[in-house]
């Protein structure tokens, strides 16, 4: 059974937050990766919700190469082991539960096994995609195919791309905008 996500915290909460609360708050909306928290923490005071999302997307572009592979290397395949053995984190299970990747049936699961070797092998991390962004499985995999054909310095950049799109529809769960901000546009993302 599903466990109710907590409302958004408010942006006045969240900016008494100390550090360690901020880091347990935060830490997850990076897959594996709390250090990209605990690095924006130190860019405080964000004056507002865009200011928060570009700390901890400027820490994530601005990292050494050894924390960006890292970084990568830390998500899930696409319906792979993880999402096999029930072991994702629960923000990535209802990412790809929502799009049907946890219920595959075996013509499918084998064409995504391939499409994972092939782009691991190719670039040497996860295929990663912001999959709120799409409204289908079919929309991943034609992303997953076109993306295979970049080298590797493009797709390393795409992919972090993707790691702070996946990381702005987690914040905007787990931190509400500020009331005189727009909410952030999802316009102009690239799959």
């Amino acid at each position: 059974m599903d466990t109710p996500r907590p409302a958004p915290l408010d942006w006045t909460t969240l900016a008494a937050l100390d550090e360690t609360a901020f880091c347990a708050l935060l830490g997850p909306v990076v897959e594996h990766s709390p250090w990209v928290a605990r690095r924006a923490w130190h860019e405080r005071p964000f004056p507002h919700w865009q200011a928060l999302y570009d700390a901890m997307s400027g820490v994530i572009h601005g990292a050494e190469d050894t924390h960006q592979l890292a970084l990568l290397r830390s998500h899930p395949e696409l319906a792979g082991q993880e999402a096999r053995a029930g072991t994702m984190t629960p923000d990535s299970q209802s990412e790809q539960g929502r799009l049907g990747l946890l219920r595959l049936d075996a013509a499918t699961v084998l064409r995504i096994e391939t499409l994972n070797r092939r782009y691991r092998e190719r670039f040497g991390f996860p295929f990663i995609a912001a999959l709120r962004l799409h409204d289908s499985l079919a929309s991943v995999l034609q992303a997953a195919e076109a993306r295979l054909a970049n080298d590797e310095q493009t797709e390393r950049r795409q992919a972090l791309q993707q790691v702070c799109e996946v990381m702005r529809g987690r914040l905007l769960q787990a931190v509400s905008p500020e009331p005189s901000t727009p909410s952030p546009t999802l316009a102009g993302t690239v799959p």
